[in-house]
């Protein structure tokens, strides 16, 4: 919750700004607050409060209050740690692992279900799906495509922005495109999905809470992963799109029931030969 306030605050009005701040300047004391004396700190009225609990997908304070607790019990657990050139093998083992089991974790807890619903209806209703990323958001979009292209419909990856654009423009109502972005502020991707919403197709997004992408988007799937500061380290952000993308695709094999069952297994069966 913390990092979702984090990546959201831009987007939020110059009065939720000041609700943030203060959360962050100490969540714990928040978690144990009431609405009026959080409202007093930071300088804003109660209606402010609301406004900003539900700005981050929450239906109000009490379920603000309880999603930030969550966040805050799992960081005992697993953290975010830099790793250095001095660490040995098991002290980075340790960190990556570490930090990679606390994305996951703030996956879990973030994960908006509804959008989730709407967006494996928007799969079900389409004809073909395209997915678009660049940089480090191209490696999950092909990733993707290896999970989609077996559910039975047409499904490939870019990640040059001019096919990009060409690709979007050649679109319909009946295409879906997952569009993919850390910060959701690249101006490729941006202008993809303008293009495409021009050929009224529909989009998912996977990417940072109020940003630009997420605001051009039907659906948003909000991964809210600080990037690493430290070099050494892998892109956290890509794990979590990785596994938000999985869940999709399985909710949609799930929903697709024995047809589907049956689909995948003759996918599986076209290249049992090639193992020993």
């Amino acid at each position: 919750m913390l990092d979702k306030i984090k990546s959201a605050r831009a987007g939020l009005r110059k009065s939720e700004q000041k609700v943030a701040d203060a959360v962050i300047e100490d969540p714990d004391a928040c978690v144990q607050s009431s609405i009026q004396s959080l409202a007093q700190r930071a300088l804003v009225s109660e209606p402010t409060v609301i406004r900003f609990c539900r700005a981050l997908g929450c239906v109000g304070f009490q379920q603000f209050k309880l999603r930030l607790a969550q966040d805050l019990a799992s960081r005992d657990a697993f953290f975010y740690q830099d790793v250095t050139a001095e660490d040995s093998s098991r002290d980075l083992a340790g960190k990556l692992l570490d930090g990679a089991i606390a994305s996951l974790v703030q996956i879990r807890n973030q994960l908006n279900h509804e959008a989730l619903e709407l967006a494996i209806e928007l799969y079900e209703n389409c004809d073909r799906v395209e997915l678009y990323g660049s940089g480090g958001s191209a490696v999950v979009a092909q990733d993707a495509q290896l999970k989609f292209f077996r559910l039975g419909k047409p499904a490939i990856a870019y990640s040059d922005p001019h096919i990009q654009h060409a690709a979007a423009a050649l679109l319909d109502r009946s295409a879906l495109i997952i569009a993919i972005s850390h910060s959701g502020r690249s101006r490729d991707i941006l202008r993809t999905v303008e293009i495409a919403r021009g050929m009224r197709a529909k989009v998912i997004s996977v990417t940072a809470t109020k940003s630009p992408l997420a605001e051009q988007s039907d659906v948003c799937l909000s991964v809210d992963i600080l990037e690493d500061s430290d070099v050494f380290s892998p892109v956290k952000s890509r794990l979590g799109q990785m596994v938000v993308l999985d869940i999709l695709a399985v909710g949609v094999a799930v929903r697709g029931g024995e047809q589907m069952l049956e689909q995948l297994a003759r996918a599986r069966r076209a290249i049992d030969f090639k193992f020993l």
